[in-house]
């Protein structure tokens, strides 16, 4: 842990403790997830800070842990060729971006469905629309996540990764490229609640803001 750079460092700190701090909130009442978790915007629950706080709030053990693998595994290249500043600020924009992108897919879905009734059937009941919106939170630090998958594909393109359960070694360009595929399919034909826009929100941010960089760098990789 002392060989970590400060931010990845940090990064996994915080979040490891939000996420016991979540557990231990809830023997006293306090529902920190939904507090800090991301609601859509026409909810009452929402307000601006979550687009930041939702990052560090995870639903489970395995939601955190591979998450938090990838930080540790991928974020760290990046904060040591980019350094702090600038791995933070990627990292909270792709974060920020994926949330915005949730809640624009979420927004096209309340006018296309929910806005046309004043009750949701959820299976287990019949719930008014507006709690039904208030129950729309977003979770997790995935959208930062792949954000730092595409910077490592895009810094990094003919690295070699063994991917489980391929068998043989792939370059991390193409690595990239199959998940973002991936995630588009199953956003567009899947009802698994997970949100898939949000994945694909961050590498959308990051690879804007990395285009941005190498422009303003002169067209140079943005080795700093």
């Amino acid at each position: 842990m002392n060989n970590l750079p400060t931010v990845t460092k940090n990064l996994l700190i915080i979040n490891v403790l939000c996420f016991f701090g979540m557990f231990v909130a809830r023997k006293y009442g306090v529902d920190i997830e939904n507090m800090l978790g991301l609601h859509f915007f026409l909810a009452s629950d929402f307000n601006l800070g979550q687009l930041i706080t939702y990052m560090f709030m995870h639903a489970n053990f395995s939601h955190i842990f591979f998450n938090m693998f990838a930080v540790w595994m991928f974020g760290r290249v990046l904060e040591q060729v980019w350094g702090p500043k600038r791995f933070l600020t990627y990292y909270l924009i792709c974060g920020i971006g994926a949330g915005l992108i949730q809640e624009l897919v979420q927004y096209v879905e309340y006018l296309a469905v929910w806005s046309n009734y004043d009750s949701v059937n959820t299976g287990l009941g019949i719930i008014p629309m507006d709690v039904f919106l208030n129950q729309l939170t977003t979770v997790g630090a995935s959208g930062a996540v792949y954000g730092i998958l595409l910077a490592f594909g895009m810094l990094f393109p003919n690295s070699q990764m063994f991917v489980f359960p391929i068998p043989v070694p792939i370059k991390a360009k193409y690595f990239v490229i199959g998940y973002a595929v991936l995630e588009l399919l199953l956003g567009l034909g899947s009802n698994d609640g997970v949100a898939h826009f949000a994945h694909l929100g961050g590498m959308l941010f990051g690879l804007i803001l990395i285009v941005y960089w190498r422009k303003k760098n002169g067209g140079g990789r943005i080795y700093y």
